[in-house]
C-alpha cells in the first residue's frame, strides 16, 4: 500500500510516461540551446580575434635572433590586424621566467610564446622546470629556422676549427663560451661541440645573446655559437673571427664559411628553430586562425627576404605539425642532452 504524498507535492510527480517524456525533451532542448550558444559565444570571440592589443613574450633579453624574428612577425601581424602584437622581453632562468609567465597567463591568445627548443625542450632535460610542455603550451606555428655561427674572439691563437680544437685540447678548460643562457640552444652547441671534439670548454652563461655577445667582444669569452646576423656585422669589422656554421649546409650569406661538419667535426648539425605558442587552453579556433595569418605572412617574399638577413629559413605550416616536431625533438635532444653530458648549473 503506497503512502499518500501531500497536496502540494502531487503537482511535482509525473502521472504518466508522456509527461515524463516531454519532461525529458525539455530538458534536452533546454541543454542543447545552452550549449550552441556557447559554441557560438565561442566562435563569435575567434571571429572578432583580436579585439585588443596582443603580447608576445621572448623569454630571453632583446637583440637574439629569437627576439629579432618575432618583431618582425610581430609588425605583420598589426599591420594585416590593425591590433598592437608587442613583443615583451622576460629573460632569466634560461628562459624559464619568461615561459613560465606565459604558462601560467590567461588562455585567451592575447598573450602569446615566441621561443626555441632551449626552455621549452632542453631546460626540462637538465633541471626543474615549473612548467610542463606538453600539458601547458598549445603550439601555433613554427616560424624559422636558423643555424648559428661558430665565432671567436681575434685574441684566440686559432684562425680555423681545426686550430680551436688543437688550442682547446693543448689547454683544457682555458677556452671559455658564452651562450644566452644555460640550456639555451647556443649552450647546447657549445656543449655538443666539446664532446664530438673531444675536448673541455667551458661554458659562461648570460641573460640572454646581447651581453653575451657584449663579452665575446670584449674578450671575457672566447668563443660563442651565436646567431649569424648577430655577429656579422663584427666579423666584417674585424672585432670577431669566424670559424664556422652550424647549419646542415653553408649559409646563402657566407658561402665561403664551411660548416663544423666540414671544417673537422664529422657530423656536427645544429639548426635552432623559432616557433610561437599560447597557453593551454586557448580556444582552437585561436589557435588556428593565429597559425594560418603567420604561416600566410611568413609566405610572402617580404617576409622570406628579410628574415634571410636574419639568417633564418622560413618554415610556417598548422599547429599539429609543430607539436609534432616539438614531440620528435624531444626524443633528439634527449639523446644529445645525455651524450654531450649536460647538466644543470
Amino acid at each position: 500500500m503506497h503512502s499518500a504524498l501531500p497536496g502540494n507535492m502531487t503537482s511535482l510527480v509525473p502521472t504518466s510516461v508522456q509527461t515524463m517524456t516531454k519532461f525529458r525533451a525539455a530538458v534536452s532542448v533546454r541543454f542543447a540551446a545552452a550549449l550552441c550558444a556557447v559554441l557560438f559565444g565561442l566562435c563569435a570571440h575567434a571571429q572578432d580575434y583580436p579585439s585588443r592589443p596582443v603580447r608576445i613574450v621572448v623569454p630571453f633579453a632583446p637583440g637574439g635572433p629569437n627576439d629579432i624574428i618575432v618583431r618582425l612577425v610581430a609588425q605583420k601581424l598589426t599591420e594585416t590586424w590593425e591590433q598592437p602584437f608587442l613583443v615583451e622581453n622576460r629573460p632569466g632562468a634560461g628562459g624559464n621566467i619568461g615561459t613560465d609567465f606565459v604558462a601560467k597567463a590567461a588562455p585567451d591568445g592575447y598573450t602569446l610564446l615566441s621561443v626555441g627548443p632551449g626552455s621549452l625542450i632542453i631546460n626540462p632535460l637538465i633541471g626543474k622546470v615549473p612548467y610542463d610542455t606538453t600539458r601547458d603550451f598549445a603550439p601555433v606555428t613554427l616560424m624559422a629556422r636558423a643555424p648559428n655561427a661558430l665565432v671567436a674572439h681575434p685574441s684566440l691563437p686559432a684562425g680555423s676549427v681545426k686550430e680551436l680544437i688543437e688550442f682547446a685540447r693543448s689547454q683544457p678548460g682555458r677556452v671559455n663560451y658564452g651562450s644566452g643562457g644555460s640550456g639555451s640552444t647556443p649552450h647546447l652547441a657549445g656543449a655538443m661541440f666539446a664532446a664530438m671534439a673531444g675536448i673541455a670548454l667551458t661554458h659562461v652563461p648570460y641573460k640572454g645573446t646581447a651581453p653575451a655577445t657584449a663579452d665575446l667582444i670584449g674578450g671575457q669569452v672566447q668563443i660563442a655559437f651565436l646567431g649569424i646576423p648577430t655577429v656579422l656585422p663584427y666579423v666584417k669589422s674585424g672585432k670577431l673571427r669566424i670559424l664556422a656554421v652550424t647549419g646542415k649546409h653553408r649559409s646563402p650569406e657566407l658561402p665561403g664559411v664551411p660548416t663544423v661538419d666540414e671544417a673537422g667535426v664529422p657530423g656536427y648539425e645544429l639548426s635552432p628553430w623559432y616557433g610561437l605558442l599560447a597557453p593551454a587552453g586557448t580556444p582552437r579556433e585561436i589557435v588556428v586562425r593565429l597559425g594560418d595569418e603567420v604561416s600566410r605572412s611568413l609566405r610572402t617574399a617580404e617576409m622570406k627576404e628579410k628574415l634571410a638577413m636574419q639568417g633564418a629559413e622560413v618554415v610556417g605550416g598548422s599547429p599539429e605539425e609543430f607539436a609534432a616536431l616539438i614531440q620528435a625533438d624531444s626524443s633528439t635532444w634527449s639523446r644529445v642532452v645525455k651524450d654531450a653530458g649536460i647538466r644543470i648549473e
